[in-house]
């Protein structure tokens, strides 16, 4: 398996680490509010991984990300909900990573 996947899904594992905790605080700062969607951690940086699980995990990473919008970066938001400004910067980081790691399996499959 190529260098660059493993360090880029080692980095989406750590970030979908802070994300679980995000989504906890949001969940515990608005409890009547729907909980985020789950991203479920990848438990290794391996192919076997990249085969089976990375599908599933990029589906829910496009429901978080539909999720976060409601946090799209208003002056502000991150003085008047912490927790929102949160869940949406890990967002994010976990989307780059995402986008990174379909790029490396397009290009290294083309090759």
């Amino acid at each position: 398996m190529e260098v660059r996947l493993v360090q880029l899904l080692a980095s989406f594992i750590r970030v979908s680490g802070e994300y679980a905790l995000a989504r906890l605080e949001y969940a515990i700062q608005h409890p009547a509010q729907p909980a985020p969607p789950v991203i479920e951690r990848p438990p290794d940086a391996s192919e076997r991984t990249l085969r089976t699980r990375w599908p599933e995990i990029e589906a829910q990473l496009d429901q978080a990300r539909d999720y976060a919008k409601q946090f799209a970066r208003p002056s502000g938001i991150e003085r008047q909900d912490p927790s929102g400004g949160w869940l949406r910067r890990t967002v994010q980081e976990l989307d780059q990573y995402a986008r990174a790691i379909r790029w490396v399996l397009t290009v290294t499959d083309e090759g």
